[in-house]
C-alpha cells in the first residue's frame, strides 16, 4: 500500500494569462487516474453510465449524463470500470482558483457563487436535471470566443449555484479554512479537527461554542443538517477514509487513530456513510491506475 500515497500532482495547461480552459472531447476509453491541482475543474460526462468515478474519499457509478464541481486541490480520478459505451463525451472546464478574488466574491451579486465554491472542497454533483439543462450551453463554449466565452461560463457557474438537489461527495476536505463565514462554526470546526481522535463530548463543544449543550443542538442541526454526533462520525470517518487509502496501517489501527474505540463500532458506521466495508473500500482504491 505504499505506493497508493503518491497521488499526481497534475499541471494544468492554464498559464498565467489564460481565464479558463475548456476540453471537449468524445472518447472510447475513460480512464483518469486520481490526480490533484489548485484549479478548479467542472466535469461534464455524457453516455458514460458505468464509469466510477473518485472524489476526494467518495467512489460511486455515473449515470448516462452528470456534472461534478472539483474544488482547489482535491483528489480526483475516473475509471471505465462496467462502462460499455464507445463515445463517451466529456467536457472539462478549468479556473484558476484566484479568478474570482475575494473583492469580487464579496459583492452581493456575487454570493451564490462564493457559497458554492466554498462547498466545492468536498466536490459537489449537481442533479441529472441541471445537467441535462446545461448541456447544450456547456457543449457551446468550445465554439465561443473572447468576452462572450468569459461571460457564458459566468452566467453557466450561477445556474449551477442556483440549482436544486445538489449533493456533496467527500467528506474529507483538503483546505480546512473554508468552511463558512461564521465565527461560532468555525471555532467547532477547528475544535473537532484537532481533536476528533479523542473523546469529543457534547459539553466540550457547547464550551467552545459558549453556547448551552440545547441551543448548541439547534445550532449545529441548523448550520450541517447533522446532529452533532452524525457531524463529528462524518469527520472521522473522512479522515478514517482517506487513511486507509494512503497508510499502510490495519483497519483496527485507522479505527482507533481516527477516534473510534470499538472496531465493530468503526465498522457499523463506516459502512453506513461509505455504503461498504472499511476492507472494501480499501481493496476498490487499491486496485484503481494511479500516477506515481
Amino acid at each position: 500500500m505504499k505506493d497508493i500515497t503518491k497521488f499526481h500532482r497534475e499541471i494544468t495547461p492554464l498559464t498565467k494569462g489564460d481565464s479558463f480552459l475548456v476540453f471537449d472531447r468524445v472518447k472510447d476509453n475513460f480512464d483518469f487516474p486520481i490526480h490533484y491541482h489548485p484549479e478548479y475543474e467542472i466535469n461534464f460526462i455524457k453516455n458514460g453510465k458505468g464509469v466510477r468515478r473518485i472524489v476526494g474519499d467518495h467512489i460511486e457509478e455515473i449515470d448516462d449524463i452528470e456534472l461534478v464541481l472539483v474544488g482547489p486541490n482535491l483528489y480526483h480520478g475516473w475509471e471505465l470500470n462496467t462502462c460499455k459505451s464507445k463515445k463517451i463525451h466529456e467536457i472539462t472546464i478549468q479556473f484558476h482558483s484566484d479568478l474570482f478574488d475575494e473583492d469580487l466574491l464579496s459583492r452581493r451579486i456575487m454570493s451564490s457563487i462564493k457559497e458554492m465554491f466554498n462547498r466545492s472542497i468536498h466536490g459537489i454533483l449537481f442533479s441529472k436535471k441541471t445537467a441535462n439543462d446545461l448541456q447544450e450551453r456547456i457543449s457551446r463554449l468550445s465554439r465561443l470566443e473572447g468576452m462572450d466565452y468569459f461571460l457564458e461560463i459566468v452566467s453557466i457557474l450561477q445556474d449551477m449555484a442556483n440549482s436544486r438537489n445538489q449533493r456533496l461527495l467527500s467528506t474529507y476536505t483538503i483546505d480546512y479554512d473554508k468552511f463558512e463565514d461564521d465565527d461560532k462554526m468555525k471555532l467547532v470546526y477547528e475544535f473537532v479537527q484537532k481533536n476528533f481522535a479523542e473523546k469529543i463530548s457534547l459539553d466540550d463543544v457547547s464550551d467552545v461554542a459558549m453556547m448551552s449543550a440545547v441551543s448548541f443542538n439547534r445550532f449545529i442541526k441548523k448550520r450541517t443538517g447533522k446532529t452533532f454526533v452524525n457531524y463529528l462520525n462524518d469527520i472521522r470517518v473522512g479522515y478514517a477514509a482517506r487513511w486507509l487509502v494512503e497508510k499502510d496501517l490495519s483497519i483496527s489501527e485507522i479505527a482507533f487513530k481516527s477516534g473510534f474505540n470499538n472496531i465493530a463500532n468503526f465498522n457499523r458506521i463506516f459502512k453506513s456513510i461509505k455504503k461498504s466495508t472499511p476492507s472494501q473500500y480499501r481493496e476498490d482504491f487499491y486496485g484503481m491506475k494511479r500516477f506515481l
